[in-house]
């Protein structure tokens, strides 16, 4: 009877020990899960490192083209004072031609985004002249119209600023909201089809 307390105590001490040490591992896995979100951001992608060289040149040769003939409408649009090459249209290219599948190149949410928050600059500016306030207005109402539209495309968000910074975009007035970043969103459209039709079928 001793022994067999004796083993009960030593067998009941054992199962303690493992249920904390199960405990601590718990823990350990809880307090590492909730830091790898912040380490992980500064590490590259997990992605296989040998990518085709394809899937290199198709998309650089689509943002070149895409250039070039914004280039070239610029020199036909000289007269006008206005241009079809601007920076939010370089952030557009990289989302269609590099990751056409993310949330960001989906077409609802980039025409979406373009239109309203360029639509969004052109009212902040009205309302309240160049300035801060009209910066300041113009994001955080931006931002809340792709919010509440589900259609987030991070390059809108600076069409407003753009407009209301850029003397050159004012005489355009509520044309801002289709020129020149929807049209270009079109353009840029047509070239990504013949970038991923180029990435599909076209590799080395």
């Amino acid at each position: 009877m001793l022994f067999c307390d004796q083993f009960k105590c030593e067998g009941g001490s054992d199962s303690v020990q493992l249920k904390k040490m199960g405990m601590q591992q718990k823990s350990q896995q809880k307090s590492s899960n909730v830091s790898a979100p912040l380490w992980d951001s500064w590490k590259p992608d997990n992605s296989p490192a040998s990518t085709p060289f394809s899937d290199i040149i198709w998309p650089s040769a689509g943002a070149f083209v895409a250039m070039a003939i914004f280039g070239k409408m610029d020199q036909m649009l000289v007269p006008k004072g206005i241009s079809m090459t601007m920076a939010p249209l370089g952030a557009v290219s990289a989302l269609l031609f590099v990751t056409p599948s993310s949330p960001g190149a989906r077409k609802y949410n980039m025409f979406m985004a373009q239109i309203g928050c360029a639509a969004i600059g052109v009212f902040a500016f009205s309302v309240f002249g160049p300035g801060w306030l009209a910066r300041s207005v113009a994001l955080a109402a931006s931002i809340a119209f792709m919010v509440y539209t589900r259609s987030t495309h991070p390059s809108a968000a600076s069409l407003p600023l753009l407009f209301i910074d850029g003397a050159k975009f004012h005489h355009l007035h509520l044309w801002y909201a289709l020129f020149p970043g929807a049209t270009g969103c079109i353009i840029l459209c047509l070239i990504q089809e013949i970038v991923c039709y180029l990435k599909d079928n076209v590799k080395f």
